[in-house]
C-alpha cells in the first residue's frame, strides 16, 4: 500500500493577500500525517483556532508528491546530496 503523507504547517503572513510568511523562524509544525482526510482535520482545527487573525495561514503539503519513486533521480540526489 502506498503511504500518502501530508505535513499540516502554517504562521503569520506578511498581508493576507500573498503566501509570504512574516517570521520564517516562526513557522508552527502542526505535524505529518499519513492520509488526506487526518491531515485536514488537523489543519481544519488550527485554522479555526487562528480565525480571528486574518494574517494567520495553515496549509497542508502533500509530501507523497515530493517523492516519487518512478521518477529518475534529480541532480542533488545524483551528488549523494
Amino acid at each position: 500500500m502506498t503511504q500518502r503523507l501530508h505535513l499540516v504547517f502554517g504562521g503569520e503572513l506578511t498581508d493576507p493577500a500573498k503566501n509570504v510568511f512574516k517570521d520564517v523562524d516562526d513557522i508552527h509544525i502542526v505535524g505529518m500525517y499519513p492520509d488526506y482526510a487526518s491531515a485536514f482535520l488537523a489543519w481544519k482545527a488550527e485554522a479555526q483556532r487562528t480565525v480571528d487573525n486574518a494574517h494567520m495561514r495553515y496549509y497542508i503539503a502533500h509530501i507523497h508528491r515530493l517523492r516519487d519513486e518512478a521518477a529518475p533521480a534529480g541532480a542533488t540526489e545524483e551528488l549523494g546530496e
